[in-house]
Order: C-alpha cells, then sequence, then structure tokens
C-alpha cells in the first residue's frame, strides 16, 4: 500500500481539496510553490500511462477545476501540469501555479509551510472550486 493509498483511506492525513469515485486531490506537503496540489486515481497504480482509459481521462477532467481555482487564487500566469512519477510508486499528477517554466523545477528546495499556511491555501483554493 503506497502513502497515497494510505492518504485515501484516511490512514495518514492530507489537506483535502477535492474528491469523487475515482479521484482525490490535496496539497502537497512537500510543495515547490504555494498551491501545489497533486491529483490520485484511487486505484493504485505505479505508472501513470498502465492506468485503465476511463482514469486517466478521469484525472483529466478531476483536475481542470481545480487548476481553475489555482489561478484564481494565486498570482500566477497559468497552472502548470506535470507527471513525474518517480517519487511514489502511484500515478498522480502535480497541478503547479506558475509564471516560469523554472517553476516546475522539482530539484528546486521545498518550500516550509506551517500548518496554519496549509489550511488558509487548502481553504482559499476550495472557495474557488
Amino acid at each position: 500500500m503506497t502513502i497515497f493509498s494510505k492518504i485515501i483511506a484516511g490512514e495518514i492525513p492530507s489537506y483535502r481539496i477535492a474528491e469523487n469515485e475515482r479521484c482525490y486531490a490535496f496539497l502537497d506537503i512537500f510543495p515547490i510553490t504555494r498551491g501545489h496540489v497533486l491529483v490520485i486515481p484511487k486505484l493504485e497504480v505505479d505508472k501513470f500511462f498502465d492506468l485503465p482509459e476511463e482514469y486517466l481521462a478521469e484525472l483529466i477532467r478531476f483536475s481542470r477545476p481545480i487548476a481553475k481555482a489555482l489561478e484564481k487564487t494565486f498570482d500566477c500566469n497559468r497552472c502548470g501540469m506535470s507527471v513525474v512519477g518517480l517519487e511514489v510508486p502511484h500515478a498522480h499528477i502535480h497541478l503547479v501555479p506558475i509564471n516560469s517554466i523554472d517553476d516546475l523545477n522539482f530539484s528546486r528546495p521545498k518550500l516550509k509551510l506551517t500548518q496554519e499556511e496549509f489550511i488558509d491555501i487548502r481553504e482559499r483554493i476550495i472557495a474557488n472550486l
């Protein structure tokens, strides 16, 4: 069971943004920018393109309103999307408010946010969904 499956099951707490029967979105606790959201399928599959087609399509549909909310919530040029898949063996999408390509540089130092900052960010995003 991956850490993401444990988050879905409620065994590990998360700053949940949205959820449906197939997908779960939450704040990355090691964000590269404020508002960095992870979108995961509730089906545990390691590689993104090994997901069944209905999950691939649903992840994009599910991500769209979250991406739009990120653009409303943060001073950014757009919401970037990245599928890397090396950090956790569970398919996932990174949604990241960006102003430049460098904002999607995962080798940069991660932000260290307080619980209060995560809660504030979560509430602001949800208010724009």
